[in-house]
């Protein structure tokens, strides 16, 4: 199972909105075939590990087949899975995690029981957790994954006060950051950080640090570009325009000048208030729910990012800290306005890394009753 988990992971920047699976199959006492999900619309993990060991010319009959996933029950846009690991023979699985996908939940592996086969579920299951937290979420909540990437100084800031922030961290922090954005469904950052740092927020092939077939995969669909825009201030000849793939502008008062304008040059434009005359940053999330998004990366300044953290909206803080100061005048972190020590925010560290010459932290939020 640690080897199908390993090879999901293959398919960590390209199966959207699909979640990532892998899938091996062993004969006595060797492997015959291994498989992951590429992208959607194309064979699932199970089917192309059949198919290499077919190539292997390898007898699938009487194999075990590790899956990182609960084989698929229902037809989408390739046939059950489940079916084609009955009619391949195997006779037994070993599934990591039951799908959360209601349209499967159970169903795949009770039809795997029904036609004979022994079924193991439960194997490294945090580990296949771990995969698809916001496919998971998403089949849960209705809402995807959200994660925060934020850079800052070792005293804490991001940007200096005339808005100055290229570039905090150096190339590897940033080529990490490029791996973020290959991951993700979609971008979304504020008005301000595109104006300002004249933003594009692509991924870009030559900055993934990535081998040349998973590089390839991961700028072939560019995530979702997600502006909030209360007033519709993004001039059309913006460079985020130009760039391949979708860019949505949500705003919240209307403006029919400057949404055709917008419109005309390649932007869809959403109308998402609160009952403020602001945006809805819960019903921008339901939107991207809809539109099966799996996990959104969150690339925006202090104001946002903490509109985002005091609502309770980020699952996930990428936090990049550079060595060096950019002193008392710069730009905090967040826009967290507390007046109490009760009222901070903690945080669980979940790892914390070198990149080049900066340190990457992983963590994540501590949520208490009284913040739901």
């Amino acid at each position: 199972m640690s080897l199908a988990i390993e090879v999901a992971r293959r398919g960590l920047y390209s199966t959207s909105p699909n979640p990532r699976v892998g899938c091996i199959l062993v004969g006595d006492t060797e492997i015959i075939g291994t498989g992951f999900h590429v992208r959607a619309g194309d064979g699932h993990a199970e089917v192309n590990a059949i198919q290499d060991s077919r190539r292997n010319s390898r007898q699938t009959a009487g194999a075990t087949a590790y899956v990182t996933l609960e084989p698929c029950s229902h037809t989408g846009k390739t046939p059950p899975c489940c079916e084609a690991l009955v009619a391949a023979g195997v006779s037994r699985v070993v599934v990591a995690m039951v799908d959360p996908n209601p349209l499967v939940a159970g169903n795949g592996i009770r039809k795997l029981r029904e036609a004979g086969i022994s079924v193991e579920v439960g194997v490294l299951e945090e580990e296949a957790l771990s995969l698809n937290p916001g496919f998971i979420k998403r089949m849960t909540t209705g809402l995807p994954s959200v994660c925060a990437k934020l850079a800052m100084s070792l005293d804490g800031r991001t940007a200096m006060a005339s808005g100055e922030s290229q570039w905090i961290t150096g190339s590897h922090a940033r080529s990490d950051v490029q791996r973020l954005r290959a991951q993700s469904c979609a971008i979304i950052s504020g008005v301000d950080t595109v104006i300002t740092d004249n933003a594009s927020l692509t991924v870009r092939k030559d900055q993934l640090g990535l081998d040349e077939e998973l590089s390839a995969l991961a700028v072939e669909q560019q995530p979702l570009r997600v502006i909030l825009d209360s007033n519709l201030r993004l001039a059309p000849t913006a460079k985020i325009l130009s760039q391949a793939g979708q860019t949505v502008v949500i705003a919240a008062q209307e403006n029919a000048e400057a949404q055709q304008r917008l419109n005309d040059a390649g932007a869809e434009v959403v109308y998402l208030p609160n009952d403020s005359g602001r945006i809805d940053l819960h019903r921008v999330l339901e939107l991207l729910g809809k539109r099966q998004c799996n996990e959104v990366l969150l690339e925006a300044g202090a104001t946002l990012a903490g509109a985002m953290t005091q609502a309770n909206l980020i699952d996930r803080f990428v936090i990049y800290m550079a060595p060096t100061f950019l002193g008392s005048l710069a730009r905090p972190l967040l826009t967290l306005p507390l007046d109490k020590m009760a009222q901070q925010r903690q945080l669980h560290i979940e790892s914390i890394s070198q990149v080049g010459d900066d340190w990457r932290i992983d963590a994540s939020p501590q949520i208490v009753a009284g913040d739901l």
